[in-house]
């Protein structure tokens, strides 16, 4: 089991949407101390949290957010763009834009913590995916995601003999600025933070946030037209 109460915890793109309700949600379950981050740290607006200043794509930035949060036992891996560049019409530069920041964002990020988090006696790290880590349906961003997810799986075995366990979120529409302008259904970034934290908290390997999560999931070990109808027709 992972204890949330008195843990300190560092949040990447700790300032609004998702990141910031998992900060909330942090200190809700008696975290001793939450770093936030984003990339201007004055868009942190939790009373409590400490704001750092973080570039995920940049391992300055990631070198000197670890310096300044040496005691952290809990890293949530949250930070993220949302590029979705056509592999047929896009440039390829966008297609990296998307890569730089989600999978090898997360990458940098936890390895410039992991030996922190060991020094530390052990913790846990919270990676956010989606459920288009297992659909190609968001070109560069889906491609990006199951990379992630695939990150993770293996992260979750190399970290293991340090003393740190990994859980990865997945969800689908969540009511943030990301899905603006979507009219489509949408969960509660609050309701979404308290599941990813419950998931932490019993070591699950996985947190399947909503129906649409665990039907996608599901539909891995099927045929592919179940999840794409449209090569049916």
């Amino acid at each position: 089991m992972t204890e949330i109460k008195n843990a300190v915890a560092l949040v990447t793109g700790g300032s609004r949407g998702v990141g910031r309700a998992l900060v909330e949600e942090l200190y809700a379950r008696g975290a001793a101390k939450v770093y936030a981050t984003a990339r201007d740290p004055r868009t942190v607006t939790h009373p409590d949290a400490v704001p750092v200043a973080l570039e995920v794509t940049d391992a300055a930035s990631v070198a000197a957010a670890a310096e300044q949060a040496p005691d952290v036992t809990v890293l949530v891996n949250n930070a993220g763009a949302l590029v979705n560049a056509s592999f047929l019409g896009s440039p390829l530069e966008d297609v990296r834009r998307e890569f730089e920041t989600n999978f090898y964002g997360p990458l940098r990020v936890t390895r410039a913590f992991a030996p922190i988090i060991e020094r530390n006696g052990g913790g846990h790290i919270l990676t956010v995916h989606s459920v288009l880590s297992w659909l190609g349906l968001a070109g560069s961003y889906s491609a990006s995601k199951a990379a992630l997810w695939s990150q993770t799986n293996s992260l979750r075995l190399e970290l293991l003999p340090h003393g740190i366990t990994v859980t990865g979120l997945h969800m689908g529409y969540v009511d943030t600025d990301m899905t603006d302008g979507e009219d489509v259904p949408k969960a509660d970034p609050r309701d979404i933070a308290k599941a990813a934290l419950d998931g932490v908290e019993a070591n699950d390997h996985e947190v399947l946030a909503d129906d649409i999560t665990r039907w996608a999931k599901a539909g891995l070990s099927g045929d592919l037209a179940a999840l794409y109808p449209q090569l049916t027709r």
